[in-house]
């Protein structure tokens, strides 16, 4: 099954959502990136046991900080979903895709445009 999402999604794999460092979310910030989610096992069923609630905590972490840095926390988002949930994530990239397409360009590449200029 082909699944169908906006071409605009760029999925980057890693071993574990709980191998997202905040720093992996911020740095896509700064590099022009509009809107970040993470897509991770089901709680309490993560194959490196906690994985997935570290990088809940990472995310929450970078919200703080995007809020507070006048980003929009909201931009950043985490979801857990079994491998067999395929569906949803198309639904989700969809969701996410809409999310921010209202909020708009990430104000820290427009804000470095304006300055460059």
């Amino acid at each position: 099954m082909r699944l169908q999402y906006p071409p605009n999604i760029r999925i980057l794999r890693v071993p574990c959502t709980g191998k997202v460092d905040i720093l992996h979310i911020l740095h896509a910030f700064e590099k022009g990136v509009d809107g970040v989610y993470l897509v991770g096992c089901i709680e309490g069923d993560c194959h490196f046991t906690s994985g997935n609630l570290r990088a809940r905590k990472r995310v929450e972490q970078a919200r703080v900080i995007l809020e507070t840095v006048g980003t929009g926390g909201e931009r950043v988002q985490m979801y857990n979903l079994s491998s067999g949930e395929a569906p949803r994530f198309a639904q989700i990239a969809e969701e996410m895709t809409e999310r921010i397409r209202k909020l708009g360009p990430n104000p820290i590449t427009t804000a470095a445009i304006k300055i460059a200029v």
